[in-house]
């Protein structure tokens, strides 16, 4: 089986568990996002470490296409430590479609059917749409993106203090590697 197939059955397979053993109280989401502006590419900036993501030692990103169906087609991208880059492609659905800001997402598929999706929920958005931070209701995976490879300083400890406010802790989210000058 090829290794990204691989890659795409343990992170479907990782994110459907997100679903089953939330908190009491799941985090809140952002009031509403606008998919148009939510599409492009972002760059990784920090995420909680996981098992489908261990072979990513930088250059992290994010795709996101809407599709005419209504479903956003994801494409997550990275370099491994041999200088290969590694990419998975899935697709993401609304869940919640009053605000827009509880998706699911799926990495797998068996003739077109998707058995297996994950919990993506948009936590915290930038009013610009400029940075995002990505969670799942247990709080068991979380991802910080932006649309540029770094952050202001102070902006990162803005997002580190929300993070404690949604009940992440800050400090389990490890730096992703983007190459200087890259945009």
């Amino acid at each position: 089986m090829p290794r990204s197939r691989v890659m795409s059955l343990i992170a479907a397979t990782l994110l459907l568990a997100t679903g089953c053993s939330e908190a009491a109280d799941p985090p809140p989401t952002v009031a509403q996002v606008d998919l148009e502006r939510y599409t492009g590419t972002w760059y990784e900036i920090a995420r909680i470490p996981n098992r489908f993501q261990r072979q990513c030692t930088a250059d992290t990103t994010a795709r996101y296409t809407r599709q005419a169906d209504g479903t956003i087609e994801v494409v997550n991208r990275c370099r491994t430590a041999d200088g290969r880059y590694d990419q998975v492609q899935g697709i993401a659905r609304v869940v919640d479609t009053q605000s827009n800001a509880k998706l699911e997402v799926s990495f797998f598929s068996i003739f077109g059917w998707r058995p297996l999706w994950g919990d993506y929920w948009i936590l915290e958005l930038a009013k610009n749409y400029e940075y995002v931070l990505v969670g799942t209701p247990n709080r068991k995976y979380g991802w910080l993106l932006a649309r540029s490879p770094t952050l202001p300083d102070a902006t990162r400890a803005r997002l580190d203090q929300r993070m404690r406010e949604l009940g992440y802790d800050p400090a389990r989210f490890e730096s992703s590697a983007q190459p200087p000058g890259r945009s």
